[in-house]
C-alpha cells in the first residue's frame, strides 16, 4: 500500500491537488494520502495536517510578519513526514514553502515530485538548479516552461494545464450548475483568495462595479475566508452586492464581465470566455521589492501564455476605481469584445487537449517502479 504526502498552500493548489489525488487513486486504489491542503483535497481523501488558510501570505512584508506561523508549519510538515514515511512527497506550486521542504526531504532520502513547477522563469531563475538537485520529477503546465528548464540542462515533463480538464469536467456535469437568475447583466468580482488581497482589492472592485449601472454585482467568496470579511467591506462602501459562496464556476458561467485579482482565477475566467480586467494591489514595500526581482512582462496567465496583453492589467498605482471603471466600459464595445473572444480561442488551443493529472501519475508510477526495481 502506497502512502503519499502532498503539500498545497493556496486554493488553486487545493483544486489541482484534489484532481491529482483522484488520478492517483486509479493507479493506487488502496493508497493513503496525507498532507497540507484545503477542502477539495480533503474531500478527495487527504488527511489534512494543516489547512491552506494557515499557509499562504501575500507579499514580502506579510511573510516577515508571519514568520512564527511559517516556522511552525515547517516543523509540523517535517514531523509528520518522518512519522508517516511516505513512498513519495508531491509538492503543488507554493514554492516559497515547498522548495525548502524539498531540500530537506531530499537530504532525508524521500522521493520528491513537483506538480506545477515554480515560476523560476519569472524570478530567481537559478531555482532551476535547486529543483534539478532536489526533485526527482518536475511537472510543468505552461507551454514555454520546458524550454526554460532546458537552458539549465534539466529535462522536465510538460503535461499541459490542469484547468483544461477541470473546466471540461465542470461543463459536462450540467446537473451541478446553478444558473443565476438576474434582471440585469452580471459583473463578477473575484478579489483573490488571501485575506490581504480581499481587503486591498475588493473595495476598488466594488466601487468601480457600482458605477456600472446596468449590472448586478456578485462576489466570488473564497471558501476558507469568513463571510464577515466580505460583508463588512460591502457595508463600508455602501454597495449592493451578493456574496456567492464556493461556486465560482457557476458564477463565471453566468457573468457578462469580471474584475479578477491576479492569479489562477484570471486564466479560469479566460477559459470561461468572460471579458475581464486583471487587478493587483499589494503593500507598497512588497510591490517595490517584487518590481526589482520579478522579470516578466505580464502578471496575468492568459497574457503570459499568449505573450501579449490580451486582457488589461491594472497593477498597483494603476489599480484605482476610475481606471477599473474605464477598462470595464471598454469591454462593452463590440469590436473590442469580438477581438478578445478570438484571442480566448487561440489561448485555449495553446493550452492543449488536457490530461495533466493523468500524465503526471503515469510518470510517477514509472519512476516509483524503477526505484522499486533498484531496491530489489
Amino acid at each position: 500500500m502506497k502512502k503519499f504526502y502532498l503539500i498545497a498552500g493556496e486554493p488553486s493548489g487545493d483544486l489541482h491537488g484534489a484532481h491529482l489525488i483522484d488520478a492517483l487513486k486509479v493507479s493506487f486504489p488502496d493508497a493513503e494520502f496525507y498532507g497540507f491542503g484545503g477542502e477539495k483535497m480533503q474531500k478527495a481523501g487527504l488527511e489534512i495536517h494543516q489547512s491552506i488558510d494557515q499557509l499562504s501570505f501575500m507579499g514580502f512584508s506579510e511573510v516577515i510578519a508571519n514568520l512564527g506561523i511559517i516556522r511552525r508549519n515547517f516543523k509540523l510538515a517535517k514531523a509528520k513526514i518522518q512519522e508517516i514515511q511516505p513512498h513519495a512527497i508531491i509538492y503543488i506550486d507554493f514554492p516559497g514553502f515547498n522548495m525548502r521542504m524539498a531540500k530537506w526531504s531530499h537530504a532525508k532520502g524521500f522521493k520528491n515530485y513537483y506538480y506545477i513547477a515554480p515560476q523560476a522563469w519569472a524570478w530567481k531563475p537559478k531555482r532551476a538548479l535547486a529543483l534539478k538537485k532536489h526533485i526527482d520529477q518536475l511537472f510543468c503546465i505552461l507551454p514555454f516552461e520546458k524550454a526554460f528548464f532546458a537552458k539549465y540542462d534539466y529535462q522536465v515533463n510538460y503535461v499541459g494545464h490542469p484547468l483544461v480538464d477541470i473546466i471540461d469536467q465542470y461543463r459536462k456535469e450540467d446537473n451541478t450548475k446553478i444558473n443565476i437568475e438576474s434582471d440585469k447583466k452580471i459583473i463578477a468580482l473575484l478579489p483573490g483568495s488571501r485575506r490581504q488581497e480581499v481587503e486591498k482589492i475588493l473595495p476598488i472592485q466594488l466601487q468601480a462595479a457600482q458605477m456600472m449601472k446596468d449590472y448586478d454585482i456578485y462576489i466570488a467568496k473564497a471558501s476558507h475566508l469568513p463571510s464577515g470579511l466580505y460583508e463588512d467591506l460591502i457595508s463600508s462602501y455602501n454597495v449592493e452586492a451578493i456574496i456567492y459562496h464556493g461556486k465560482t464556476y457557476d458564477l463565471l458561467s453566468s457573468a457578462t464581465l469580471a474584475c479578477v485579482t491576479s492569479g489562477t482565477a484570471t486564466l479560469e475566467t479566460a477559459l470561461f470566455k468572460v471579458p475581464e480586467v486583471i487587478c493587483y494591489k499589494g503593500s507598497q514595500i512588497s510591490y517595490e521589492i517584487a518590481k526589482r526581482l520579478i522579470n516578466i512582462k505580464y502578471i496575468g496567465l492568459a497574457n503570459l501564455i499568449m505573450d501579449k496583453e490580451i486582457v488589461k492589467e491594472l497593477i498597483q498605482a494603476e489599480c484605482t476605481v476610475n481606471r477599473l471603471y474605464e477598462e470595464l466600459k471598454k469591454l462593452e464595445d463590440l469590436e473590442i469584445l469580438n477581438t478578445l473572444q478570438e484571442e480566448y480561442k487561440i489561448l485555449e488551443v495553446k493550452l492543449g487537449v488536457g490530461g495533466a493529472a493523468k500524465k503526471t501519475v503515469e510518470v510517477i508510477v514509472q519512476d516509483l517502479n524503477r526505484n522499486f526495481e533498484k531496491i530489489k
